[in-house]
């Protein structure tokens, strides 16, 4: 995962750079507010931003509500770093569209973990996406089944679109995810097993001698 880190202090943001890469992670790092929002912006972006909230051009807190008013960037990370720790400041930014915040000077240990806690976030929203476009599909299958079947008189069987006829369970579960269990209810098992049962018993009857 790439992570986007703006801050125009030097050695704060080489320091940031330098922890996250140790990690594993991609890094994009950037020196205002300006270029804070137009990284954000391009085709696959950094979903996960560290912004620091005194920037030139754009404050950190500036940009969190730029990408909270764009759409297609609502499932994007923000961290806020800011040395402003008052309760008035922090509401401010989680106002703003913040997902957390880390107050200056950051202990390396609590940062590490909050970023851990954002990649698990995104993690969560990606399954969920996946999970969400699953569930679409599996609903435009039943929509398929909403509609008019040609059904055979006798055998019961149903006509594709190919115009090949399939057992009702066959064609049923190529559309749906489902599996069937048989059974016989009462009224084939009074009208049509039993019956034969009884056929079957005098049949054998018959033929001891």
């Amino acid at each position: 995962m790439r992570i986007l880190i703006a801050d125009d202090d030097d050695v704060s943001r080489l320091t940031l750079s330098a922890m996250l890469t140790k990690r594993g992670y991609g890094i994009v790092a950037v020196a205002n507010g300006g270029e804070a929002w137009q990284a954000l912006q391009v085709k696959d972006a950094p979903r996960l931003a560290i912004l620091d909230w005194m920037m030139p051009e754009l404050d950190g807190v500036e940009v969190c509500r730029r990408v909270r008013a764009a759409s297609e960037l609502k499932t994007a990370y923000l961290i806020l770093l800011t040395s402003r720790d008052s309760k008035e400041f922090l509401l401010e930014g989680l106002r703003a569209g913040a997902n957390d915040y880390v107050t200056k000077p950051f202990d390396r240990d609590e940062l590490e973990a909050r970023v851990n806690v954002g990649v698990q976030v995104l993690q969560l929203h990606s399954e969920l996406a996946v999970r969400v476009a699953e569930l679409e599909k599996a609903l435009g299958q039943v929509k398929q089944l909403q509609g008019l079947l040609p059904i055979c008189s006798y055998c019961k069987k149903i006509r594709d679109d190919q115009n090949y006829w399939h057992q009702v369970e066959g064609y049923i579960g190529s559309h749906i995810d489902v599996r069937f269990s048989h059974g016989v209810c009462p009224e084939c098992w009074k009208g049509v097993v039993q019956p034969e049962f009884q056929k079957l018993a005098i049949q054998g009857a018959q033929r001891i001698p």
